[in-house]
């Protein structure tokens, strides 16, 4: 997942490799939130209980998604995978990081003024 070549064949149906170490983090992932709330009664950090949070499907869950899809197309590279790949060397992946952090950072703006604008409109009571 370090070297965009490999996303890309992935994404193109070239090469599905990627597809089972998708699948291999998933049962990870799917195993340690079955176990753990059976381990522990809260959090490590927090020590608040685990429980499900239920985030309704919504337009910013669709934009988010077509968005982080396009930019992993484009870019060739999963956010998570980008730190790893400055380790095997890819100096140029520096420029797809900084577009995450300008991203984020605008959306993060966006989103406040948005609420921010939000609150500012009269009610009706």
């Amino acid at each position: 997942m370090a070297r965009p070549e490999v996303v890309i064949d992935f994404l193109l149906f070239e090469d599905l490799g990627l597809l089972f170490v998708m699948f291999g983090g998933s049962i990870v992932a799917g195993l340690g939130f079955w176990v753990l709330p059976r381990l522990r009664d809260g959090a490590p950090l927090t020590g608040r209980p685990y429980e499900r949070r239920l985030k309704s499907f919504d337009r910013n869950v669709l934009v988010g998604g077509v968005v982080f899809g396009v930019g992993w197309g484009l870019a060739g590279i999963c956010p998570g995978a980008a730190y790893a790949s400055l380790g095997v060397g890819n100096w140029p992946i520096l420029y797809a990081i900084a577009g995450m952090f300008i991203g984020a950072y605008a959306q993060g703006i966006w989103r406040s003024q948005r609420s921010t604008d939000a609150d500012a409109v009269p009610s009706d009571d």
